[in-house]
């Protein structure tokens, strides 16, 4: 496990455009993943314990912002034949285990992880209305060995600063976890 930060916010990027399948076996874009407030956009997979470490969190916080008109998505991006953990099968029952209230998607080609410069997961990039990059930071500070219930909400706290001002916070603490395993 290769433990990884990705850089700061690059502020105004572009949300990258997307086309890849769901768990659910519908076909997702960009524009149909998008709210009305805002788009928070995370790589995740099911085996990286930084990203086990924040499931129920996780759930709890995009469906607290779907409720101000932030959509949320995941995409998987590892390379799926050598973290079987991580096939699109694996993908689906993670899902329901965790009742995810957002599309999960797996870019197989990890053309879109390489797009938007990804490098862990979990990786969190919240975009405003307009689909500009407003943060990229972490969730909250949970990792595998410190689960702290009353953590700082630095992603929803973010996220509902982004819904009502359209601008995310100055100040950003970069998410951290296990590297995106590249093919070679």
């Amino acid at each position: 496990m290769a433990l990884m930060q990705p850089p700061v916010c690059e502020f105004n990027a572009p949300a990258i455009d997307f086309k890849l399948p769901g768990t659910d076996g519908q076909e997702w874009t960009l524009e149909k993943c998008r709210g009305e407030n805002g788009t928070l956009v995370m790589f995740i997979c099911n085996h990286c314990p930084y990203v086990k470490a924040i499931q129920d969190r996780l759930v709890q916080d995009t469906l607290e912002l779907q409720e101000i008109g932030i959509n949320s998505v995941a995409i998987m991006s590892n390379d799926t034949v050598a973290f079987p953990d991580d096939s699109l099968e694996n993908m689906q029952k993670t899902a329901e285990q965790f009742s995810y209230p957002f599309p999960y998607l797996l870019d197989e080609s990890q053309e879109i992880a390489r797009a938007y410069g990804a490098v862990c997961t979990p990786d969190f990039f919240g975009y405003n209305k307009d689909l500009k990059l407003q943060y990229r930071g972490r969730l909250d500070d949970t990792t595998p060995s410190n689960k702290t219930p009353d953590a700082r909400r630095d992603l929803v706290e973010a996220m509902k600063m982004i819904a009502d001002t359209g601008k995310g916070p100055e100040q950003q603490t970069a998410s951290m976890g296990c590297s995106i395993k590249w093919r070679e």
